[in-house]
């Protein structure tokens, strides 16, 4: 008998939340209203308390992590350079185009939910100028790391764990004992998210039940302009954005590398596992669009680990789609924090589907906003997750080529 997966069981569990939240909206549901309500709020605040338990952990040693395992390729100056600059300028114009259409379509506009709104701080909903602001952000960014973890001050977290793995790079081999310490305790905290899966689809079920039971339809209508959002503006940074880039660097055309790349794409699509997908990418590389094996093999793996431009984006989105259900609209030094947090975020992250809804807490967090909201987000991962990993993907192979023609000279010198 074949095993459900963790998504198709997330799914299930979002459909009965709904359901059952429907049915406590009808004549007869309000009965047991409070009563039902009480326990699902049981069952939501214990996995999201877990969520938070291991999320700061995970971060802080996955960011460190993936950044001190760039040390390995300092020798390959130029194209780790090269490497790094696109996938920080494709990550960049990803986000920005987020942005971008979000502010034209605004998904969520005028919808209120109160249940999210319960969940933010006071201070958040505070309406600070841009100075004022920027003043506290910069003031709260570095501060005692072990008071950050405490705290659980996300974007210092972040900050703490980006200086840590440049130092780790910079004292090379000398440091390996800590690289290996890290890297255990990033996998412990990858157990414990995989026990925290098994009570994923409750929990989803129990948060929808009580955002249903206090709202109306409206909701649904939302979170499908939301969808529509996401899917075309990620399909416009993979069909129009990325071969522009390609074309311009390396005037290859996008229908040759269509034709090359597209057992790739589609098993990503199928699996969306950019990791899963790693063997097949390596092969279009090297044998259909014909990169050096020694840039594929450097630039196509890192990508799978760093190179996320489809989830980026989805972040960007998503954080934007969450604030205005809560009735706020982010400022740009807000904004400005989402773009550097789901920026970083990618960094190093282990590559399992459950690390997406982590790194989505990550970044609602960073600007004070409710990780209830993953409740929303969660039951259709899977539909969005399959169109970002195949741009995820795209963007690796895209990069293998540009980083394949920049340093052509130097494979024939």
């Amino acid at each position: 008998m074949r095993k459900i997966s963790s998504n198709t069981k997330i799914l299930i569990g979002g459909l009965v939340g709904l359901l059952i939240g429907v049915g406590l909206t009808t004549e007869h549901g309000r009965t047991y209203t409070s009563e039902v309500i009480y326990g699902a709020q049981l069952v939501s605040n214990l996995f999201l308390d877990l969520l938070k338990l291991v999320l700061v952990p995970l971060v802080f040693t996955s960011i460190a992590i993936g950044v001190a395992n760039l040390q390995s390729h300092k020798k390959m100056h130029k194209v780790w350079i090269l490497t790094l600059g696109f996938f920080g300028l494709s990550m960049t114009l990803a986000i920005l185009l987020g942005f971008t259409a979000s502010s034209l379509f605004k998904p969520g506009l005028g919808m209120h939910l109160e249940s999210l709104t319960a969940n933010l701080a006071p201070s958040t909903i505070q309406k600070l100028s841009v100075a004022d602001y920027s003043a506290q952000f910069l003031h709260g960014i570095f501060q005692n790391p072990f008071k950050a973890l405490a705290n659980g001050d996300i974007f210092s977290v972040v900050v703490c764990a980006l200086i840590l793995g440049i130092a780790l790079v910079a004292g090379g081999e000398r440091y390996k004992n800590i690289r290996t310490l890290l890297k255990e305790a990033q996998e412990l905290c990858m157990q414990v998210v995989g026990w925290i899966m098994h009570i994923a689809p409750y929990g989803v079920a129990a948060l929808l039940l009580q955002l249903v039971a206090k709202q109306d339809a409206q909701l649904l209508n939302e979170l499908f302009r939301f969808i529509l959002v996401v899917i075309g503006t990620t399909l416009f940074h993979g069909v129009v954005i990325l071969p522009l880039l390609l074309y311009i660097f390396t005037g290859i055309s996008p229908l040759k590398f269509w034709r090359g790349a597209k057992e790739a794409l589609i098993t990503a699509f199928a699996t969306c596992s950019s990791n899963a997908t790693l063997p097949v990418t390596l092969r279009c590389t090297e044998q259909h669009l014909h990169v050096k094996r020694d840039i594929a093999n450097f630039v196509v793996p890192l990508g799978a680990t760093v190179n996320m431009d489809g989830t980026a984006l989805y972040e960007a989105v998503a954080a934007l789609f969450i604030a205005r259900l809560c009735g706020i609209e982010l400022d740009i030094v807000q904004q400005l924090v989402i773009f550097v947090v789901a920026t970083i975020g990618a960094i190093g992250a282990p590559g399992m589907p459950s690390v997406g809804m982590l790194s989505m807490v990550l970044v609602l967090e960073s600007v004070g906003l409710p990780s209830a909201a993953i409740a929303i987000l969660l039951p259709i991962d899977r539909i969005l997750d399959t169109v970002r990993t195949s741009v995820n993907v795209q963007g690796d192979m895209i990069g293998s080529l540009i980083v394949d023609r920049w340093t052509r000279d130097d494979h024939s010198a």
